[in-house]
């Protein structure tokens, strides 16, 4: 099979042995992937992953179980043991065993197949374009806020980044009811949430406006010192930033104005299915491109470039 394996420097399709699924796994064919800050961050040594890129997928099951045979799915990229405490808890995403698709002892998506576990897949709405559910874990990331902050209708929050992650965040508070707003550096892509009334603000003139809730959207180590200005006392700062540099961290703002800090990751795929079923999220303006997957490292490339939006690979 073809895949896009990155050896510790250098990402290059290559092809590779299919893969071969122990007993409880299938093997998806994907149709359609999503590179994402993650992926660029791994490139850069996050992780220290080598093997096959990859875990924003939606594509259709075509080996395993009869009752999934056909069906188009997306995939929680945490594999877990099933077992230990966490697992008990339903929080396998947190499980210590665990392997993460395409970052952690997992092989990704970005390959003509790809190993799940039966227990991880989730039906695809019909009404779903392959597009709009490669959004699917993202989405569920942004979503994975609300199921641990409590956010109502006079929640004042601020969400710093307009990248493909922070502009899903902020739809997802948005539509929460959050007294919010967005701020980025790229005026074309805060319009996006202009468009569907969202307040927005650039960085330069953001000026000393705070708010409880604050998110780190930013992808950047700076993002953190940006959210401790930003956030009031008693505030709780939620961190999305997965970024493989190091951070100097000045812990004496947090501890005298009680600043909360949450690390978010993974979040639960039914809601950002729904979401998108519904159409209350918009996901098809964050699309720059669309690339063949014979053309994965040159996509990659295009991905990383500054400014650039979602880049899809296609494999259909």
């Amino acid at each position: 099979m073809r895949a896009l394996y990155f050896d510790g420097s250098t990402a290059r399709l290559v092809e590779r042995p299919e893969p071969q699924p122990p007993d409880g796994w299938c093997i998806v064919r994907p149709r359609v992937a999503g590179i994402c800050n993650t992926d660029l961050e791994i490139l850069r040594g996050y992780m220290a992953f080598v093997g096959v890129l990859g875990h924003e997928l939606v594509g259709t099951v075509v080996r395993g179980p009869d009752a999934w045979i056909g069906k188009r799915v997306v995939a929680d990229i945490n594999f877990a043991c099933g077992h230990c405490s966490a697992c008990e808890r339903g929080l396998g995403r947190h499980c210590a065993l665990r392997t993460v698709m395409g970052i952690a002892g997992a092989q990704g998506a970005f390959a003509d197949s790809v190993p799940v576990p039966v227990c991880n897949l989730h039906e695809v709405p019909a009404s779903v374009t392959d597009e709009d559910a490669a959004f699917c874990e993202p989405l569920a990331a942004a979503f994975e806020i609300l199921e641990q902050v409590h956010v109502h209708a006079r929640t004042r929050a601020i969400v710093l980044g307009d990248g493909k992650l922070g502009l899903l965040v902020a739809q997802v508070l948005h539509a929460a009811g959050a007294d919010l707003t967005a701020v980025g550096k790229h005026p074309d892509k805060l319009a996006i949430l202009e468009r569907r009334g969202i307040c927005t603000c650039s960085l330069d003139a953001l000026g000393d406006r705070r708010a409880e809730l604050v998110v780190d959207a930013t992808g950047a180590a700076s993002g953190f010192e940006q959210a401790l200005r930003c956030v009031t006392p008693r505030g709780t700062i939620v961190l999305k930033s997965t970024v493989a540099d190091p951070i100097n961290l000045h812990l004496s703002r947090i501890v005298v104005d009680e600043v909360s800090v949450v690390g978010s990751r993974c979040g639960l795929f039914q809601p950002a299915l729904r979401a998108l079923a519904a159409g209350t999220v918009d996901v098809a303006s964050l699309v720059s491109q669309v690339i063949p997957f014979e053309r994965a490292e040159e996509a990659l490339r295009l991905a990383a470039e500054k400014g650039a939006m979602k880049v899809l690979l296609s494999m259909r």
